[in-house]
């Protein structure tokens, strides 16, 4: 019962920063597809490079169990979702997270595209079965890789390097580029803050 309390609680203190970030707002999500202000953008490649440095660095100093990490396996379907998930985001404004952060603020379009998603999630339920017999379901590269070996993980690396230091060093670069990304790449115009 603790652990769903602690992960309600997390829930919705990670709502409250989307959305205090302007990632439930699909127009703020539009603007950074579309390069004219990368607030948003700023924001997430800092927050997954300081988590990144933080996890990599505690599994280096032992305070991050590796057994805790869960790798999913590669394979066809996988990079065919993420298009299709790609393709919704841009057109709908939302991803699954945030369809619901913006639900939770009110925002009536977000039902309509959470209805979408449990309506395609149905869907490819109904289907698996034809989906898994053409092979798109079946492992790449020997299903569970990561780019670097992570000692005790338990996950070969495609690459010779530690998977400790590149996740650092892969970190350190996500918060390099969050400062020195300016705040548009196209388009005119004052940037103006996202939390509305």
């Amino acid at each position: 019962m603790t652990s769903i309390l602690l992960a309600i609680v997390i829930g919705m203190v990670f709502g409250a920063a989307l959305d205090r970030t302007g990632a439930s707002n699909p127009n703020w999500i539009v603007r950074m597809l579309n390069l004219t202000n990368l607030h948003l953008m700023k924001t997430i490649l800092l927050a997954i490079g300081t988590g990144s440095v933080l996890m990599f660095g505690g599994q280096m100093l032992g305070l991050v169990d590796v057994g805790h990490m869960s790798v999913k396996s590669a394979y066809v379907g996988v990079f065919i979702g993420g298009l299709m998930l790609g393709t919704g985001w841009a057109i709908s404004g939302y991803c699954p997270g945030t369809g619901l952060c913006a639900a939770a603020s009110g925002r009536k379009d977000a039902l309509f595209f959470i209805a979408g998603g449990l309506l395609g999630a149905a869907a490819y339920m109904v289907s698996y079965p034809w989906w898994k017999s053409t092979g798109m379901l079946d492992n790449l590269a020997g299903g569970k890789v990561t780019l670097g070996a992570v000692p005790g993980a338990g996950y070969d690396g495609l690459t010779g390097l530690p998977g400790d230091v590149l996740g650092i060093v892969l970190g350190a670069v996500f918060i390099f580029v969050a400062f020195v990304l300016p705040e548009r790449l196209a388009g005119t115009g004052a940037v103006v803050s996202p939390a509305e």
